[in-house]
């Protein structure tokens, strides 16, 4: 076939085109008959039948007395009738056969002992009243299940009832994971420059596991074509699906398509979503392998978008999937017309609403995904979504989770990581979400009802007062609680040594000085701005004035990796990175909220942490904090 490199083939498309291909080879999975006790989570392969009916006898129903019905007839409260053991009854429990002779059993409760061999009844019984039939559950040769059904609980007690002791299933299928690249170096603590830590394999083994999928990771293989080849050759004698990592894109050296395309047949190279672009759908021999980008966030969405479809058909059978949610956009999501686009979602419930806030949306921030509640599909050919649109959410989390989680948008501080620890330790079943949007946005948030609570340092420079004049302008229909936060040092992180010799403000004139910078609206920003403008410094004149981080921590590390020489933050965030410190002022970080949330017991959870003495135990050792006051509320 024609192949055309690079391509943007629609999602549907390529699967169906890669599907069909796999089927034309006729590489089924291989059956294997086990223990049906061993069978959980296995597709069978075909049709089970019951060899026994269940029961499999007339089984007593209630634990009493078996009867001929025709003995109790006429029996009322004002005809008793006595009965006879031996001849008239049997005393069983229940599960017994039913004696011969007899066709009911009449319940202990409605028995009335005359003596040991004697009862009284007030009622009669029917006939085969409490009485289980042959083949009540299960009839001998009833299809218990069909072909490709997954094995549930249940169904392994069904076939147990009819006497199927094993089972006929599919082979579970096997994943082979080949990583690639010369940068590629496996899990340590302590990577030079340049090397990469490989763990995409762990993560795409963790998820064949949770699918009921085995898989087996090969070793790293270098940026050489003709191992490459190798490994893929090897992967697929001994595998049923090939996943070759890294290597997938327009790059001079794509070893991934050649090691396919050269070993096999490439049907797709470029597939028309983001994340995950570059992916490459191949065939060697009879074996799928699907060449998958580098970074980790475009392999996680391939294997749930890709693999995962091409799994279902040779399993047999649907993966776990979450269920979808609507929920409201928190700010506006600008897509390409060119891509279907997955997006990762952090979801909390606000006023009877869920609420979506995008995270991070970089290919290589994986972290991302383990914050995400959900994914947001943006289909091909739509510019994007409108900030308060509605949209409906995949779940990678349990809408209870969602429900039980705190948010908490605007300004960072690791203050809150801390909390959310305390929070967890006392309530495993309570969770918070952080969005770092600045202390505008944070405001704002309260303002559209999309957040609990928003942490802001915003200084007022008329007055030097923090926070409640922006609440008070920007909040003032509302009624809103301030709840007392922490008074924390702002300053001018250095590498360690200081080695630029900063001492203030001024200093950042210096053209040879790399700064970074807080993103606009927050309030660190703000305070920066105030600063220049009180000494005379244009923004203009600072190198790196427009380098924008999104916390605290994230400024730090640039200046500890040595890519930045000074960043406007508060202390503890230094102190993490054992960077000096140059004080600039001490500044009000608080909490705000609407006077409905204060009962809220997410919120009340949360401040009754912030009062906590192991809270406060650990700000002290965090450092740079004055923690008189915090916790209490005032609602203005």
């Amino acid at each position: 076939m024609k192949y055309t490199y690079l391509e943007n083939k629609e999602l549907e498309v390529a699967i169906e085109e890669f599907v069909t291909r796999l089927k034309d080879t006729k590489n089924f999975l291989t059956q294997e008959e086990i223990e049906v006790s061993e069978a959980l989570g296995r597709i069978a392969s075909q049709a089970v039948f019951a060899k026994i009916s269940a029961p499999h006898y007339y089984a007593c129903a209630m634990d009493g007395i078996a009867v001929s019905a025709k003995d109790t007839f006429g029996a009322t409260d004002t005809t008793p009738i006595l009965l006879k053991k031996g001849r008239d009854y049997e005393t069983v429990d229940t599960g017994d056969p039913l004696p011969r002779a007899k066709d009911a059993v009449i319940m202990v409760e409605d028995v009335v002992v005359v003596d040991k061999d004697t009862v009284k009844i007030h009622s009669s019984a029917s006939p085969w009243q409490h009485v289980r039939q042959i083949g009540e559950d299960i009839c001998q040769d009833e299809m218990i299940i069909p072909s490709n059904t997954k094995i549930e609980p249940a169904a392994i007690g069904a076939m147990l009832a009819g006497g199927v002791g094993k089972v006929r299933v599919y082979k579970k299928p096997i994943i082979g994971l080949i990583p690639t690249g010369d940068e590629i170096v496996s899990p340590r603590p302590d990577p030079k420059a340049g090397e990469i830590i490989e763990f995409n394999t762990s993560i795409f083994s963790s998820m064949a596991e949770k699918w009921g999928v085995d898989s087996k990771t090969y070793p790293i293989v270098k940026d050489d074509l003709n191992l490459i080849k190798k490994s893929v050759l090897t992967a697929c004698k001994e595998c049923d699906l090939v996943i070759l990592n890294a290597g997938s894109s327009a790059g001079r050296e794509d070893f991934a398509f050649r090691a396919i395309s050269e070993t096999g047949d490439v049907l797709t190279h470029g597939i028309a979503i983001r994340p995950g672009k570059p992916t490459i759908l191949g065939v060697v021999g009879k074996k799928a392998v699907v060449g998958v980008p580098g970074y980790p966030v475009s392999g996680i969405i391939v294997m749930e978008t890709v693999v995962k479809k091409v799994l279902e058909e040779m399993v047999k059978s649907t993966l776990p999937k979450g269920e979808k949610l609507e929920a409201i956009l928190s700010r506006r999501l600008m897509s390409s017309l060119k891509y279907k686009e997955f997006v990762r979602m952090k979801l909390g419930k606000v006023n009877n609403r869920f609420i979506a806030t995008p995270l991070n949306r970089g290919a290589g921030v994986v972290t991302s995904f383990v914050k995400a509640d959900g994914l947001l599909e943006i289909p091909l050919n739509k510019e994007g979504v409108e900030a308060g649109q509605k949209v409906q959410i995949e779940l990678l989390n349990s809408k209870e989770e969602i429900e039980n989680t705190l948010l908490i948008n605007g300004s960072h501080d690791p203050l809150i990581d801390e909390a959310y620890d305390l929070v967890r330790k006392r309530d495993y079943k309570r969770f918070i979400s952080s969005s770092h949007v600045g202390s505008m946005g944070g405001i704002m948030a309260v303002k559209r009802g999309e957040t609990h609570l928003a942490g802001i340092h915003l200084l007022d420079e008329a007055t030097g007062e923090y926070n409640r004049t922006y609440v008070n302008k920007y909040l003032k229909n509302q009624d809103v609680c301030l709840i007392k936060g922490v008074r924390r040092s702002q300053g001018l992180m250095t590498a360690k040594g200081n080695p630029m010799n900063i001492k203030d403000i001024l200093d950042l004139k210096d053209s040879k000085i790399r700064y970074v910078n807080r993103q606009k609206g927050s309030g660190t920003r703000i305070l920066l701005d105030y600063q220049l403008r009180l000494s005379g410094i244009d923004q203009e004149s600072i190198y790196g004035y427009d380098r924008e981080e999104l916390t605290h921590l994230s400024v730090a590390v640039q200046i500890a990796a040595g890519s930045a020489d000074a960043g406007l933050g508060i202390y503890s965030a230094a102190k993490v990175y054992g960077l000096d410190f140059v004080p600039v002022c001490w500044e009000s970080y608080d909490f705000i909220t609407t006077k409905e949330f204060i009962e809220d017991e997410k919120v009340a959870g949360f401040i009754d942490v912030l009062k906590s003495k192991e809270f406060k135990d650990a700000l002290e050792k965090l450092g740079g904090y004055e923690i008189s006051g915090i916790g209490e509320v005032e609602c203005i």
